[in-house]
């Protein structure tokens, strides 16, 4: 039996995690992937409290330490269902599922085709790549390109840009295109063209798509409130509609999705679920 089974090992997850280990709570974490979600692709993280600058990889493998040090079990299973659960006998459930990024419509999956420019990006040295989106991700991806191929494009479907000025101002060597909608990709196997609605074609050996992320939630629509946008519903106490389960990060309906405010819902998330076990069985450790 355990106290509290934890899906995803992301920042959100491996934070409860902590927080309900050192509680002294029996804390199983499961995770399907690789610990430590988007972060690890991630080339420097520069606005976390404590770390003026640190890879995204470093961070996740500090985190995952800490959590195996607290003798947390940490198991990878790719649980499809929240039934497989029940041969643990939770007593609480924190889905810290976190997100994937989004695709894009017109862009077929060919070669050269990627979400991950920290990923694929030196592969494209001296090499024409575009950049689609306007957030912070497509603008700290076209500033990490910029390093590696001879031409970067950055496509907006907007007149200005989501992201931080601090990453606008950055935008060194890079050709912006504002108030432009990618309309098709031409290639068989690899891309090889971008169709623009500007009456535009652009030559590219790369595309990478950076246009934001969708909730890995299905494994819950049928039992928990879900948003529009298939976000869990939950407020600032990551609070489900079943009162045994909670939920942390990127897979919850919030304003700001940061690594900080993950952390935040990790340990929100731990704390309540402690709450509720002292509140209706009395178990407190």
């Amino acid at each position: 039996m355990y106290d509290i089974v934890i899906l995803g090992a992301g920042t959100a997850g491996m934070t409860a995690a902590i927080y309900a280990s050192r509680a002294g709570y029996k804390v199983l974490l499961l995770e399907k992937e690789m610990y430590g979600g988007q972060i690890v692709n991630t080339e420097v993280v520069e606005n976390y409290p404590g770390f003026q600058q640190i890879s995204g990889f470093d961070y996740a493998n500090n985190l995952y330490n800490q959590v195996k040090n607290l003798n947390v079990d940490f198991e990878f299973q790719d649980v499809k269902s929240l039934d497989e659960l029940k041969k643990y006998n939770p007593k609480t459930i924190i889905l810290a599922l976190g997100a994937r990024h989004k695709k894009h419509e017109k862009i077929k999956d060919l070669n050269g085709v990627s979400y991950c420019a920290t990923c694929d990006g030196p592969l494209y040295k001296d090499k024409t790549v575009a950049v689609i989106g306007g957030g912070n991700t497509a603008l700290i991806d076209a500033i990490f390109l910029s390093k590696y191929a001879k031409k970067v494009y950055l496509i907006h479907r907007r007149d200005k840009f989501k992201a931080e000025q601090k990453y606008i101002e950055s935008l060194n060597n890079v050709e912006i295109i504002l108030n432009t909608n990618v309309i098709d990709c031409i290639g068989n196997e690899k891309i090889e063209k971008l169709i623009l609605d500007n009456n535009q074609e652009i030559e590219v050996d790369g595309v990478f798509v950076a246009i934001g992320i969708t909730p890995n939630t299905e494994i819950v629509k049928d039992i928990l409130k879900l948003d529009n946008n298939g976000y869990i519903i939950a407020g600032e106490d990551c609070k489900t509609n079943i009162e045994n389960i909670f939920v942390a990060g990127d897979c919850r309906t919030k304003e700001i999705r940061q690594l900080v405010t993950a952390s935040s819902d990790g340990a929100i998330a731990a704390l309540n679920a402690i709450k509720y076990m002292e509140e209706k069985n009395g178990n407190k450790k």
